[in-house]
């Protein structure tokens, strides 16, 4: 049985051109490597329809499928560059918190 995931009209565009992007890119690797889809689906262990889906960008598709078909196709540094600053390194005051009075309003 399927997840339930979000709504197509619950994607921020920006995510969904992306991923769109990304999909181009692995029909397009995948093509221009001459590597043929079954060959790429036993690689990342998925089905031919999940890898359809993949270069579709369909956001049902997991981020994690996406970025193992881009690693497998020799080109995931050149789209999802890893993050420069360790998350370690981020200050208490950088990460995201609730103010003071909303925290103790809500506590029950």
């Amino acid at each position: 049985m399927p997840k339930k995931g979000l709504h197509r009209e619950a994607i921020p565009t920006l995510i969904e051109e992306r991923l769109q992007a990304w999909g181009r890119v692995i029909r397009a690797q995948r093509a221009q490597q001459r590597l043929r889809a079954a060959d790429l689906c036993a690689r990342l262990e998925i089905s031919e329809a999940t890898l359809r889906r993949l270069e579709r960008g369909d956001p049902g598709a997991a981020a994690s499928l996406y970025l193992m078909a881009l690693q497998v196709l020799g080109v995931l540094d050149e789209l999802a560059p890893a993050p420069d600053i360790p998350q370690s390194t981020l200050s208490l005051k950088q990460r995201v918190r609730l103010p003071a009075r909303e925290r103790e309003d809500d506590y029950f």
